[in-house]
Order: structure tokens, then C-alpha cells, then sequence
């Protein structure tokens, strides 16, 4: 099972090549997709959740309320440590068995938005794909996809992975701050790598 980790920060672009990898027959194991399973409508997660921060977080409805969480977190460090405490261990065990799932294939895209070198997914991944841009860039993708604001939209920047600390991590570097056609063209060059280097090592061992 070879595992690609592909990351990046928020409007980087991380979305976009998860979906070129997609379309090229790539399996994908994405965390963000898990993270959103995991605390949709009545999932268990949820009582922990509200245990933890109050019912209010969580709607009449049984949904989680995210925009709430997030200015939370974004200003309390405690209380995201305790969110991750509550969601990051499913997430992993989730993650690990989507991967097993996919033994067959020549490599899987692990989309983690959050990655540094103390992740436990450092032990389970062959190689980083880290997706960059400006920041200037990032802000004005997140301004036109979302109702954040600017500062809102630092915030996030900010409680992520440093910029610098990204890209010491990376194996291989896209720097996306040019239109899609382009951004296709660097993926797909990169999965005829990935195809080559997993022959290569199915044939050693």
C-alpha cells in the first residue's frame, strides 16, 4: 500500500487536485470527507462534543453547528486541543481502514488539510504532495467560494500549518497560483511519477 499524503492550506487548491487525482482513477481517502461523516446528523461524536462544549453546539436539529465551533476554536487554543482530542483519534482509525481498502491499487491520495511532523499519519504515508500558493492568493479563492471575511479567513491561515514548515515537509512541491489547465498538467505529470515509482517498488520487494 503506497500512500501519497497530499496537503495544503486553506485556498491552496488542495480540493481541486483531489478531484484531478479523482478523475485520473486514483483512489482517495480524504479526512476532511471523514471529519464531516463522523459529525454529521446524530453521529456519537456529537454527545462527546456536547459533553465537552456545551448543547448548544449542537442544533435542534442534531446537526453540529460548525460556524459556532469554529469561532471557538479559532479563539480558545485549550478548546481546540479538546476537539482534536475528541475527533482526531476516529478520524485516524477511519482514515486507516479506507486505506486498507484500497491494497490493490498502485498508490492512494491521503487529503489531510493539517499535517506537521509530530502527525501520526507521518507513519503510515511513503511521500508529501504539498499544494502552495501566495497568501494573497489564498485569501481571494476563500473570499469568492465562502461567506468568511478576510480576517476570519487569516484566522484559519494562521491556526494551520505554517507556510515555511509545508514546504520543508514536501517530496514533491506545486505551486498554485496559476489557472486549473495548469494545475492539471503538474498532476498529472506527478501521477506518472507516483505509477512508475510504485512499479519500481513492487519490483524490488
Amino acid at each position: 500500500m503506497y500512500t501519497v499524503a497530499l496537503t495544503g492550506g486553506i485556498g491552496c487548491g488542495k480540493s481541486e487536485a483531489t478531484r484531478i487525482f479523482a478523475n485520473l482513477g486514483v483512489p482517495i481517502v480524504d479526512l476532511d470527507i471523514i471529519s464531516h461523516e463522523l459529525t454529521a446528523k446524530n453521529q456519537p461524536l456529537l454527545s462527546a462534543i456536547a459533553a465537552t462544549f456545551g448543547q448548544d453546539y449542537v442544533t435542534e436539529e442534531g446537526d453540529l453547528n460548525r460556524s459556532k465551533i469554529r469561532q471557538l476554536i479559532f479563539n480558545n487554543h485549550q478548546a481546540r486541543e479538546q476537539l482534536n482530542a475528541i475527533l482526531h483519534p476516529a478520524i485516524y482509525e477511519e482514515a486507516v481502514s479506507q486505506l486498507h481498502n484500497h491494497d490493490g491499487a498502485p498508490y492512494t491520495i491521503l487529503a489531510i488539510p493539517l499535517l506537521d511532523y509530530d502527525s501520526p499519519y507521518m507513519t503510515i504515508i511513503d511521500r508529501i504532495l504539498v499544494i502552495d500558493c501566495e497568501e494573497k492568493t489564498q485569501i481571494n479563492r476563500v473570499k469568492r467560494r465562502s461567506y468568511l471575511n478576510e480576517t476570519e479567513i487569516k484566522q484559519i491561515i494562521q491556526a494551520q500549518t505554517p507556510h515555511q514548515v509545508r514546504q520543508s515537509m514536501a517530496d514533491d512541491l506545486i505551486s498554485n497560483d496559476g489557472n486549473l489547465e495548469e494545475l492539471c498538467q503538474k498532476i498529472e505529470n506527478l501521477h506518472q511519477k507516483y505509477i512508475k515509482t510504485c512499479i519500481v517498488n513492487k519490483t524490488i520487494s
